[in-house]
């Protein structure tokens, strides 16, 4: 599986070393993702997602059923 959190959608960014010298070389900035198992009460079963820490705020402060039906409608999680 890609390095994609499955709530937001956040993937590698890329961006360049900067030296002392200033010279720039290729680097890559990877999410903070997580694999997390979660309970949905709705439904009275587990899934296991990979989110990063920022959705893993957002499902805290919204509830896994509103994230969920959220990100199915943004298409980062397939039916």
């Amino acid at each position: 599986m890609s390095r994609v959190c499955q709530i937001t959608g956040k993937k590698v960014m890329v961006g360049n070393n900067v030296s002392h010298s200033n010279r720039k070389t290729k680097r890559k900035f990877y999410p903070n993702l997580q694999t997390k198992k979660f309970f949905v009460p709705e439904t009275g079963e587990w899934i296991i997602l990979k989110v990063s820490v920022n959705a893993l705020r957002t499902i805290n402060k919204n509830g896994i059923a509103s994230v969920l039906s959220k990100a199915i409608e943004n298409g980062n999680i397939l039916v």
